[in-house]
């Protein structure tokens, strides 16, 4: 049965069950999972289709109040198989116009889609070795997330300091205007008072000049009081020895 409702995946699956053809999402809080029925219709797994039923649990779809299931394929993996996983990886990598490099969500996808697979083909054989891949997927994943955390974390850091130091810049952009302000209003005053000084040092100059001149008349004045004087003096001493 071909769906077009099924989601791609480079995952192999078996073809979709119906499960029920009146499902209603209420239903799901009844506490009973859909899959039972499908269990006690398909009776006993075997050990490696419980072991890929645990890896890859099944996938169910839900179209038009009907709920689907398809359970990961238990067939074996052939070397053709292998090849064309590789060129459908290729292939998806192209048309989901994937990035070559950097974070792609895209491309991280493909690539988990196309381990579990490989996981798929390994566990078919030895469920152990299964095991032992899963324990190494869920590893990077924990770590990726790991990283992906300390990864918005100093995103968020990093936006928190950035915006501290915008902050900062735009108050030392005010305080360098108002300094800027104040620093003219400096130059003014100092500009008022060197005219303010002029002014004074050329009016105590003109004072200083008056000064000068008010004293050469005082000396020549008493200069020739003093001559008129000893004139006098002279010719009272001259007519008392006659």
């Amino acid at each position: 049965m071909a769906r077009n409702s099924t989601p791609e995946s480079l995952v192999k699956y078996e073809t979709p069950i119906l499960v029920s053809s009146s499902f209603k999402v209420g239903s799901a809080a009844s506490g009973k999972r859909p899959l039972a029925p499908i269990a006690e219709k398909l009776g006993q797994q075997s050990r490696s289709e419980d072991y890929l039923n645990k890896i890859l649990p099944p996938q169910e779809i839900l179209e038009n109040n009907q709920l689907w299931i398809r359970y990961v394929s238990a067939t074996p993996a052939t070397t053709a198989d292998v090849t064309n996983l590789v060129k459908d990886l290729e292939k998806r990598v192209v048309t989901m116009e994937a990035r070559d490099s950097g974070i792609c969500p895209i491309r991280e996808e493909l690539y988990s889609q196309c381990f579990d697979e490989v996981i798929r083909q390994i566990t078919i054989n030895c469920a152990e070795r299964g095991y032992l891949l899963v324990r190494v997927r869920d590893e990077v994943r924990m770590v990726k997330k790991t990283l992906q955390g300390l990864y918005d974390s100093s995103i968020a850091y990093g936006m928190k300091k950035a915006l501290v130091a915008e902050q900062r810049k735009a108050d030392m952009q005010t305080r360098i205007k108002l300094l800027e302000k104040e620093n003219k209003e400096l130059e003014r005053q100092s500009a008022e008072m060197e005219e303010r000084i002029e002014f004074v040092q050329q009016q105590a100059q003109q004072e200083l000049e008056v000064l000068r001149e008010s004293h050469k008349e005082v000396v020549a004045e008493i200069k020739l009081a003093v001559v008129k004087l000893k004139f006098d003096l002279d010719k009272c001493l001259s007519t008392k020895i006659n």
